[in-house]
């Protein structure tokens, strides 16, 4: 499988778009102390992203969505193996291949605390904010986001520049908050964005959601009243 890497693009604003179709290549990005790649899936165009610790080539998936074909192709894209799978949320679009990956590969999983029954494999691991996740030499930080679902979880790495990539489910796509099925739900997820994640992170923080284009912090930050006074 082809790959697209961030110095392919055309300029810093393009880089952090992190563009992928379903089918078609992947993107990848080095980051000093680990490497990210981001590959679309199925016909709800999911994302899912691997990152891979440059010192061993340990590896970890964020959301098995769906085509276990292809999710293999990205993983081998990587070092070949697979030690840790994070699970994003319980809807169905973001676990389809769940259970074949963990049957090919047997990882450590892991998945919010409030979503952790409603998924086709029991996590090993049950996530609550503040929690972090090892792979490598890697640390990932855990923000819970109620809201889309009660137990959504986004991760944080910090790239050896510094810099933070949050990998953000459902929770948060560039131009505001995921769908929530009710106005406290979706009081729940702004003040869990405000408090933890726009109080939290500065403005180069990368933003990488569960579908469609990455974004950053800054840029989506001046919005955050608007996305209140609309409601959704």
């Amino acid at each position: 499988m082809a790959e697209n890497t961030a110095s392919d693009s055309p300029s810093h604003d393009a880089r952090q778009r992190a563009h992928v179709e379903p089918g078609g290549p992947f993107w990848l990005d080095h980051l000093g102390t680990a490497i990210v790649r981001k590959g679309s899936v199925s016909e709800m165009d999911n994302n899912a992203y691997l990152i891979t610790c440059r010192r061993g080539g340990e590896q970890l998936l964020i959301d098995a969505a769906a085509e276990p074909d292809r999710l293999r192709d990205l993983v081998a894209a990587g070092s070949g193996r697979l030690d840790v799978l994070v699970t994003t949320h319980r809807h169905w679009d973001h676990h389809r291949a769940l259970g074949q990956m963990v049957e090919h590969y047997s990882p450590r999983t892991a998945a919010g605390e409030a979503d952790a029954a409603e998924l086709p494999v029991t996590p090993d691991v049950a996530l609550d904010h503040g929690d972090q996740i090892s792979v490598g030499d890697l640390t990932l930080d855990v923000v819970a986001l109620r809201g889309h679902t009660p137990g959504s979880v986004a991760l944080a790495l910090t790239d050896g520049a510094g810099r933070v990539h949050l990998f953000t489910g459902d929770s948060l796509f560039p131009g505001g908050p995921g769908k929530t099925p009710d106005a406290a739900a979706f009081t729940s997820l702004m003040d869990d964005l405000e408090s933890r994640v726009f109080d939290v992170y500065p403005d180069n923080t990368v933003v990488h959601p569960g579908h469609g284009d990455s974004t950053t912090i800054g840029a989506e930050r001046p919005h955050l009243t608007t996305w209140r006074d609309r409601g959704w």
